[in-house]
């Protein structure tokens, strides 16, 4: 989502679904125009322009899959092509502590 405009502790975004409002408790003030990764009605991270046009192109792989609108195995490939062959990483707070 992108910022439209902060009010009070909360922010008003525009996604491809249409405007909304969410919580910024978690991000703390944002500006207009940054981009946001939401759910469930709150502002979860702050990301960059690039990383919110992979989150977009997912997105519409995955509704594109599930409404059976082309090959899923190319859609897949598209849009998840920084996923394939490789493994997965648990996030740093996840990690085992170094001994």
């Amino acid at each position: 989502m992108q910022v439209i405009r902060m009010e009070g502790t909360t922010v008003l975004c525009e996604s491809r679904n249409g405007i909304e409002r969410l919580d910024t408790m978690l991000t703390g003030p944002l500006e207009a125009g940054q981009w946001i990764l939401g759910f469930l009605g709150a502002a979860r991270e702050v990301i960059d322009a690039e990383r919110a046009a992979q989150v977009e192109e997912a997105l519409v792989a995955l509704e594109s899959i599930l409404h059976g609108k082309g090959n899923n195995e190319d859609l897949i490939h598209a849009a998840f092509a920084d996923l394939i062959d490789r493994e997965p990483q648990l996030p740093e707070f996840l990690r085992p502590a170094a001994t």
